[in-house]
């Protein structure tokens, strides 16, 4: 054996000679057929295709793809499928395969593959096939193919099954795992044809077939742009729902109930519930696949070592999904999919899976914590306190403590916590981001600092100064591109919660307020915040918040630095006194000829989000009127007075609220008392007049004392 060995690397020395040395084309040829029967017999090692490159480098087998005449009684393709063995013994090399010789080569394998394949080319596409894979595993590969046009061609050579067609499949999916963005930006007519075909084959295969494809289905569902707006996509959909239908339905084994629930998962990530049809299928299979995962969640984490089964956490993920899921449909009240009857059996069957998850959160040791099925735990129980705020309130309660410590430590260490992002939980698309588990633990904390004893819990853990330093970097983060505010969805909506939990403080703790000095950290971001915030028409929302917050908290920590008449200070009650004056306007009654009171157009659409934070704020601000001296000649400048006058002069009382009404006294009564100018002011416009007409008795005696 060790005497072959040597003999064919003396011959390959002496080719590898002549392909150097060589007269003419027949000597050349011939050498380089030795050397290519080697390459494709495998024969060559890593140092011998070093010195196959070293002889001959791109050139020759560049000229072999254009050369056109082979030797006489040879096929027509002769000089190319050389030069494509020569190329594809090259890219075993992964320097070789990402050297841009290499990478200009793929619009030729594009055309190989897309051209008529006779039984004497396989070779050929074999090697363009191990050339494509080779150019993908390397950094520029993937946008390279991409740009290049290899993805639909993958596509037609998949979509005719011509020869290597797998290959074309398993080309495409590493392409979709690495680059789906671009994939489908650029080619998502072919790659729906694929999955027009996959999710066909789908729906029809009666053998083991169907639970094979449930592993490929995921990587061509894209979540951008959403299937459901196609019609071809529409009909993918409807196909790959009526295949789970018929799977779940049955009686499966692990194995082949496991890939089902997570294709399901990722139709649910793609397109929430909308690729599930109304009416009473689409309902019924909707709690089947929510019961299934309530019961694989509670199997998996009752059990005393739950996740050591290869890829069962990846299972369980997709379980959180189908789960939340759930509980968004519980709650849905337009449209509903569930009926009445099946939403509070659903809700009794994930109190269950949630017990599960708190038991198995309980036992999680320190060192287990960067691990991504945490976070995809913490994540789910989040959504569960978010909604659920009466069921496993004692076990809740309990586990706090490692909720609050889970949270800081990665905040606190900016921790990538896991290989899997946060909006994709079952798939491995996109990359890594970093771990915000105090986002998806804000809501159900809101809800908790309303009530007593978890309240206690969470103050005594840290939470208001962690929140405090949590505001103050997610705020950085809205303002972080050149000072302007930039459209985070997902960070104004942390922004509005965290202020929701602090208005609980204040109105509930207030010492804890007046206390605890990083709140004054907090009063200062709110005077420089609410300035920059309130001209963004669509953020008015968060604005609302910050104002109602700030004016709260300034009535309680008064006397601190901040507040004492500086110029944030200034300039935040000058905003906040634009923020509740422009709330209302006048607008023609449809009901007679006059004037009614009317929310402003600017402040119609956000509403229903701010109309307490409004009421709120004025009622806070009636409260800061005595305890800063300078705030009446604010109101004064603002001419908020005369506005105000001139509402209540024009409209039908009629059509101002009982609770409006008590609004506006609240604050006249302490400007009156407070400042001679302000009660001037409103004596000078018919105040007497307007009290007495709207039945504000507080006012009306206040301007009649001397």
């Amino acid at each position: 054996m060790a005497s072959d060995c040597g003999d064919r690397s003396a011959t390959l020395k002496r080719c590898l000679g002549v392909l150097r040395d060589a007269r003419n084309d027949s000597e050349q040829f011939a050498a380089l057929l030795l050397v290519t029967k080697a390459v494709r017999a495998g024969e060559v090692d890593a140092k011998t295709r070093r010195q196959i490159f070293d002889a001959i480098g791109f050139t020759f087998p560049n000229r072999l793809l254009i050369s056109g005449h082979p030797p006489a009684g040879c096929p027509e393709h002769t000089f190319r499928a050389l030069g494509l063995t020569l190329l594809a013994c090259f890219c075993t090399d992964p320097e070789l395969a990402g050297h841009s010789q290499i990478l200009n080569k793929i619009p030729t394998f594009n055309d190989i593959l897309v051209s008529p394949c006779n039984p004497d080319s396989t070779s050929m596409i074999d090697d363009v096939y191990q050339c494509l894979s080779a150019v993908m595993a390397t950094t520029r590969g993937p946008r390279e193919l991409v740009s290049k046009g290899t993805v639909p061609v993958l596509c037609q050579a998949y979509m005719n099954c011509s020869y290597g067609s797998d290959r074309a499949l398993a080309l495409l999916l590493g392409l979709l795992a690495v680059a789906e963005a671009k994939c489908w930006q650029r080619d998502a007519p072919h790659l729906l044809t694929v999955l027009s075909k996959l999710s066909d084959d789908f729906l029809k295969a009666e053998d083991l077939t169907k639970f094979e494809l449930c592993e490929v289905l995921p990587h061509f569902i894209p979540l951008s742009p959403p299937l459901t707006q196609d019609s071809q996509g529409s009909e993918c959909l409807h196909r790959l729902y009526k295949g789970l239908a018929n799977i779940l339905g049955s009686k499966l084994s692990q194995s082949q109930r496991d890939p089902a629930l997570k294709l399901a998962a990722c139709l649910v990530q793609a397109c929430g519930s909308e690729w599930i049809p109304e009416g009473s299928a689409g309902s019924k299979f909707l709690a089947l696949l929510v019961n299934l995962a309530c019961v694989e969640v509670r199997l998996t984490l009752e059990e005393p070592e739950p996740l050591e089964v290869e890829g069962k956490k990846e299972v369980v993920t997709a379980c959180y999904v189908l789960i939340e899921m759930g509980i968004q449909e519980c709650l849905r009240e337009e449209k509903p999919l569930l009926e009445e009857v099946q939403k509070m059996q659903l809700m009794r069957i994930m109190e269950e899976a949630f017990g599960a998850v708190i038991f198995y959160l309980r036992q999680v040791k320190q060192e287990k914590l960067q691990d991504p099925f945490i976070f995809a735990s913490v994540r789910i129980l989040g959504a569960w306190m978010a909604e659920e705020t009466s069921s496993l309130k004692q076990e809740i309660c309990e586990l706090l403590p490692f909720l609050v410590h889970y949270a800081k430590k990665l905040f606190k260490e900016g921790s990538p916590a896991a290989s899997l992002p946060q909006p994709e939980l079952v798939s491995t698309k996109g990359s890594g981001l970093p771990q915000d588990a105090l986002r998806f633990l804000l809501p159900g904390f809101c809800h908790l600092t309303a009530e007593d004893r978890p309240r206690d819990i969470l103050i005594s853990e840290g939470v208001p100064a962690l929140l405090c330093e949590y505001f103050l970097h997610q705020w950085a983060m809205l303002t972080s591109e050149s000072g302007s505010l930039t459209p985070l969805t997902s960070t104004e909506m942390s922004l509005q919660t965290a202020c929701g939990i602090f208005l609980n403080l204040v109105v509930t703790a207030p010492d804890l307020i007046r206390r605890d000095k990083t709140f004054a950290s907090l009063m200062d971001t709110l005077l420089k915040s609410l300035p920059l915030l309130l001209p963004q028409k669509d953020q008015l929302v968060l604005a609302a918040n910050i104002a109602t917050l700030g004016l709260m908290m300034a009535r309680i920590i008064s006397n601190s630095a901040v507040l004492q008449g500086t110029q944030s200070a200034k300039e935040f009650f000058g905003a906040a006194i634009r923020f509740l004056s422009q709330a209302h306007t006048t607008q023609a009654d449809p009901g007679s000829d006059g004037l009614a009171a009317a929310v402003s157009p600017a402040y119609t659409g956000a509403w229903a989000d701010i109309r307490e934070l409004w009421f709120l704020g004025m009622q806070a601000l009636a409260g800061c009127v005595p305890l800063f001296p300078w705030l009446p000649q604010a109101i004064l400048q603002a001419r908020w007075l005369e506005g105000l006058s001139e509402l209540l002069t024009r409209v039908a009382p009629a059509s101002v609220d009982f609770e409006l009404i008590t609004a506006f006294q609240g604050v006249l009564v302490e400007l009156a008392r407070a400042s001679k100018p302000c009660r001037d002011v409103i004596l000078s416009h018919h105040g007497r007049e307007w009290a007495n007409l709207y039945g504000m008795a507080a006012l009306e005696q206040c301007l009649s004392e001397e």
